[in-house]
């Protein structure tokens, strides 16, 4: 062991030694480590802890073995809610200048050692005193144990980030996590709200209590610093979905082994069954599964029903194992052929939308705008199961 001050029984790895793991996992054995997902946002209150323990709750109806290693709720009561029904495992308790605080019993979550653990605030510090100082630390352990691990954090805290944020909002960011950390993670969901809605959030107070929410929408809540914030989420989401096809287009140098089923999913009636769909075709293929949102102009004025069932059919597609990729555009025929060709993709599931008559007349329909762009993909067009 390099340093003589750790105990001789404890194989555990420092601070220093995870960070080197992450800049280089060779050494690894493929597999061994748990999974990470992280479940990112633009700052506190946009739902990332709410999604987590969803899919906690979904998890846990298909029989996985599933506990809460730490969820804080900070007083909401939809937050609450979702955390009945779900094991959770006790906190630690640690006294530090006369105050007890609690923090994950990460000794505790490995001795239980369940399939998947939900931890909340992947960038939060630990109480002095703790076996290690950022919670990422423990993360790493448990991971290291094979124990998958679903978690959240907001963007300002990551390292290479922190400053830019700080001198946006004006407020210090004192939580940081090394970049490394996220780089290897094996997915990364943004959890997006509009700075319009998200204040919304805080008037009803649903984020803070009412005496605080004022204070907080007067400073670091203001619309210009969330639009900063939401930005710099995007860019960073994007960029890496940007490196990932970059990684599989030099990948494309080699034959394709299987084949890749891609889903578009736009929140119409029969986006929940092209999903299904698509991974029942997925499975028979063993192959890929990829869902597209195609992020257009027209989205900004989509009613509070669409955006909900495009988000519901999104959960169904990542629980059904589907990598999401969404792509700003202003034309869905190009956004799906990106796709297409970059990951190449062998079939495209398409949910039936009837068109008015109108535009029936002035624009051509979508799968047949495909099929002449993409003669060489297979195109599946599934209806909504019902008759009008």
């Amino acid at each position: 062991m390099t340093d003589p001050e750790r105990d001789a029984f404890d194989v555990r790895p420092t601070a220093d030694e995870m960070l080197a793991r992450l800049r280089d996992d060779s050494g690894t054995v493929p597999g061994a480590r748990g999974r990470l997902r992280i479940y990112l946002g633009m700052a506190p209150g946009v739902g990332k802890t709410f999604r987590m323990l969803e899919e906690g709750h979904r998890r846990v109806a298909r029989g996985t073995d599933l506990v809460v290693g730490f969820a804080e709720d900070h007083g909401r009561p939809h937050t609450t809610e979702l955390l009945a029904g779900l094991e959770v495992v006790p906190r630690r308790r640690i006294e530090y200048r006369g105050v007890v605080v609690e923090e994950m019993d990460t000794d505790a979550v490995l001795r239980r050692h369940p399939t998947v653990a939900l931890i909340d605030e992947l960038a939060h510090t630990n109480v002095p005193g703790s076996p290690r100082a950022k919670r990422w630390e423990d993360v790493e352990l448990i991971r290291d144990a094979g124990i998958h691990v679903v978690t959240t954090m907001n963007v300002q805290h990551l390292e290479t980030l922190a400053d830019a944020v700080a001198t946006i909002t004006g407020a210090p960011v004192n939580e940081r996590l090394p970049d490394g950390v996220i780089d290897v993670a094996d997915e990364i969901e943004l959890v997006d709200m509009t700075p319009h809605a998200l204040r919304q959030r805080m008037r009803h107070g649903n984020v803070y209590p009412p005496d605080r929410a004022q204070v907080a929408l007067d400073r670091f809540f203001t619309e210009s610093n969330l639009t900063a914030l939401r930005e710099i989420s995007l860019r960073l989401v994007a960029r890496r979905v940007e490196g990932q096809m970059e990684d599989r287009l030099i990948g494309r140098l080699v034959p394709l082994v299987s084949e890749q089923v891609l889903v578009l999913v736009d929140g119409g009636p029969a986006s929940a069954r092209a999903v299904r769909r698509a991974a029942s075709l997925a499975s028979r293929l063993h192959g890929g599964l990829i869902a597209v949102v195609a992020e257009t102009p027209d989205m900004a004025g989509e009613p509070f029903d669409r955006r909900r069932d495009r988000q519901e059919a999104l959960d169904d597609a990542v629980d059904l194992g589907a990598e999401v990729i969404r792509v700003e555009t202003t034309d869905v025929v190009d956004a799906l052929e990106y796709v297409v060709r970059a990951r190449g993709a062998t079939h495209v599931v398409l949910a039936h939308a009837e068109q008015p008559a109108l535009r029936r007349l002035t624009q051509r329909p979508l799968v047949d705008r495909i099929v002449t762009r993409m003669p060489d993909v297979e195109v599946h067009v599934v209806g909504t199961g019902s008759r009008p």
